[in-house]
C-alpha cells in the first residue's frame, strides 16, 4: 500500500530554501486577497530530513495547492533551544497556524500554546494538554508489525535489528510492532527469528542519541550486523541514513526497512529499502491546515490517529525487491494488514497513543 505522496527530493530541498528561514511577512498586501499563513517549526532533525519533517513540509505544500490563499513557510531549529524561541517567533508574525513537528518539541509547544490560548497550534507526534494544540498521531506499531513480520521472512541469516535516535514513544513505537511482528512470525511458523537492538520486555535497546549525525547511525547498525542482522530498520531521522548508505555499499550483505516516508522516493538509497513503515504525516498536516483556512474548528480532542484502517500508516511498495518477496510472504502481509484492521489480531505498545 502506498500512502505518501510522491515528491522529488531536489525540488523539495529548492523549495524549502526558497521559502529559506524566517522570511519576510508579505500577505499579498495590496491585493485584497487575505492570506491564511501555516507556519512550521521543524525539530533538530531539520527540513531535509527524509523523515517526518520532510514529511509536514510536503503536507504544507499540499495544503498551499488545494488552497492558494494559504501561504506556507518554516524555520529550521538547530538545537532544542531553539524550539520556544521559533514557536514565539510565528506568534509575533501573527501566523495563523502554527505546525510544531515531532515529539521532542511538546513541551515547548505546551508552554508557548498555554500562553497564547487564542493562538492554533498543530503538532506532529504527540498530544499536549492545551486545547489549541491539535496534535496528529499515528499507532506505528501496527504497520511496524507488519514489517517485522516481513523482516523475519525475508531474512537469511535468522537476526533481525532495529535501532532508535532517542528512547521518546513516537520512536519506540516502531520497535515494539516490529518485535512483535518477529514474534508473530516465529509463532506461526514454528521458527525462531532473532531481534538485535531492542527488547520490547524491558523496553532498552540501542539509541544513536540523534537524528541527525549518519556516522552515529552507521555506527550502531555495524554493532547490529556484527551481531548477525541482515536486515535492520532505523527508526532516527536522518541519521539512519548512515545505515541505509551502509548497506547500499555492501552489495546485499544486509538491506534495511526505513521509516516515516518512502525511503525510495526520498533517499538515493532504495537499492538497499525493503520497504519503508510509512506514517502518512502529508495527509493529516493538509486535512487540519486546509479545514483550519476554511474556518473549521480543530478539536484537540480526538485529534487525529492514523492507523491502518484509515490509511494513517502502512507499509510503502517493494519497489526494488517486489520480486524478491515471495508471494505467499506478501499474501500473509496483506492478509495481517487487514485482521489487524479489522481488530482480530491486536497490536499493543506502550508508546501507542491514548
Amino acid at each position: 500500500m502506498r500512502i505518501a505522496s510522491a515528491f522529488a527530493v531536489g525540488g523539495l530541498v529548492l523549495g524549502a530554501a526558497a521559502c529559506g528561514e524566517a522570511p519576510e511577512e508579505n500577505n499579498n498586501a495590496g491585493s485584497g486577497d487575505k492570506k491564511y499563513t501555516a507556519c512550521m517549526v521543524t525539530d533538530v532533525g531539520g527540513i531535509d530530513d527524509k523523515s517526518f519533517n520532510t514529511s509536514a513540509w510536503k503536507g504544507l505544500e499540499e495544503a498551499k495547492k488545494a488552497n492558494d490563499k494559504i501561504d506556507i513557510k518554516y524555520v529550521a531549529s538547530k538545537a532544542e533551544a531553539d524550539y520556544e524561541v521559533n514557536l514565539t517567533q510565528y506568534v509575533n508574525q501573527k501566523c495563523d497556524f502554527i505546525l510544531a513537528v515531532g515529539g521532542l518539541m511538546g513541551d515547548a509547544t505546551s508552554k508557548i500554546a498555554k500562553a497564547n490560548p487564542n493562538q492554533q497550534f498543530g503538532i506532529v507526534d504527540a498530544k499536549v494538554p492545551e486545547t489549541n494544540v491539535y496534535p496528529m498521531q499515528f499507532d506505528t506499531a501496527q504497520a511496524g508489525f507488519l514489517a517485522g513480520y516481513l523482516a523475519a521472512g525475508m531474512t537469511k541469516s535468522g537476526t533481525v535489528g532495529t535501532y532508535g535516535g532517542l528512547p521518546i514513544p513516537p520512536v519506540t513505537i516502531f520497535m515494539d510492532g516490529y518485535a512483535d511482528g518477529v514474534a508473530h512470525y516465529n509463532k506461526t511458523k514454528s521458527k525462531t527469528v532473532k531481534v538485535v537492538g531492542w527488547d520490547k520486555a524491558a523496553q532498552k535497546g540501542s539509541f544513536t542519541n540523534d537524528f541527525v549525525k549518519q556516522d552515529e547511525g552507521k555506527k550502531v547498525s555495524d554493532a547490529l550486523v556484527a551481531q548477525g542482522a541482515d536486515i535492520i530498520m532505523p527508526v532516527a531521522g536522518g541519521a539512519g541514513l548512515g545505515t541505509t548508505g551502509a548497506a547500499k555499499a555492501s552489495g546485499g550483505k544486509y538491506n534495511t526497512i526505513w521509516v516515516d516516508v518512502d525511503g525510495c522516493e526520498s533517499t538515493q538509497d532504495c537499492a538497499a529499502i525493503i520497504t519503508t513503515v510509512e506514517k502518512n504525516i502529508p495527509d493529516a498536516v493538509k486535512e487540519a491546515v486546509v479545514k483550519a483556512a476554511n474556518g473549521e474548528k480543530l478539536s484537540a480532542t480526538p485529534g487525529y490517529l492514523g492507523n491502518l484502517s484509515n490509511n494513517g500508516v502502512g507499509l510503502a511498495p517493494y519497489h526494488e525487491f517486489d520480486s524478491k518477496v515471495p508471494a505467499e510472504l506478501k499474501a500473509e502481509i496483506d492478509k495481517l494488514k487487514a485482521d489487524i484492521a479489522a481488530g482480530t489480531v491486536t497490536v499493543t505498545s506502550a508508546a501507542q497513543p491514548k
